[in-house]
């Protein structure tokens, strides 16, 4: 018998997230601090160290860190979710929260919604991590509709013709 392999059968996981930030060193010492990573590399061109690479405890996924102002089009992720990281459990934000609370980092409330919790913390540069502990089930399609990011409405097939 032979196995079919389609591409997300290939993907076990995202392995990086790269971000850009305006000050490398204070953004190291953030994300060290909040998420409890190992500062692991570093990147230097030219002379100057331009780029970091922080990893979790077991390996699971690294966080790289790019000086803005080496990167294309300089760009600016202020408010924006650009990554979403899965908590081992729903308690998980609440020890969340209490680390942002001890460390003096802002942070959202956590909010309940219908697909479960979720809790978004910016970095020192206003980019968006979100923390979302899934609870309802992922195996279907659910559209959201919000109204000044306040849920009105969920409906069960797409309106985007793709």
């Amino acid at each position: 018998m032979t196995q079919t392999t389609t591409p997300t059968s290939l993907i076990i996981g995202i392995a990086q997230v790269k971000l850009p930030v305006t000050d490398l060193a204070r953004s190291v010492a953030w994300y060290r601090d909040v998420l409890d990573l190992r500062f692991w590399t570093e990147f230097v061109e030219e002379g100057e160290v331009r780029g970091a690479g922080l990893i979790d405890r077991d390996a699971r996924f690294n966080v790289a860190l790019r000086c803005r102002d080496h990167c294309a089009n300089h760009p600016d992720l202020t408010g924006f979710d650009v990554v979403a990281f899965t908590p081992r459990s729903r308690a998980a934000l609440d020890l969340l929260t209490q680390r942002c609370d001890r460390l003096g980092v802002a942070h959202g409330p956590i909010v309940e919604g219908p697909e479960g919790a979720r809790l978004d913390i910016p970095d020192p540069d206003g980019t968006v991590l979100r923390f979302y502990h899934f609870t309802a089930p992922t195996s279907g399609f659910t559209g959201i509709v919000l109204n000044d990011g306040r849920l009105v409405e969920t409906y069960e097939r797409s309106r985007l013709e793709v």
